[in-house]
């Protein structure tokens, strides 16, 4: 667990998790994703598979214009619209 970005308004952690315990990371064992909280929504959501990489590729196109974190903020928000699960803090 990674934790990528944390503004005001945003975090993202990004899991990547090996499964077996073999040393050699193959692409078939891996499994992992990121998950996008909005703070002020007290929401959250997971992703992984297509829509991970299709996040990762924004995400990197977007920090080659080196982005203001209202930048940053404004992609993530993105992904607003998709989030339904509650933050539960313990």
């Amino acid at each position: 667990m990674y934790m990528l970005y944390n503004s005001e308004n945003f975090v993202v952690v990004q899991f990547d998790t090996t499964q077996g315990a073999s040393a050699v990371r193959e692409e078939s064992l891996m499994r992992g994703g990121y998950e996008i909280v909005d703070k002020f929504a007290r929401k959250e959501i997971f992703i992984e598979g297509a829509m991970a990489e299709s996040f990762k590729q924004g995400v990197e196109a977007l920090i080659e214009t080196s982005p203001s974190e209202e930048e940053m903020d404004d992609y993530l928000e993105r992904f607003s619209s998709l989030m339904q699960q509650p933050l539960v803090l313990h």
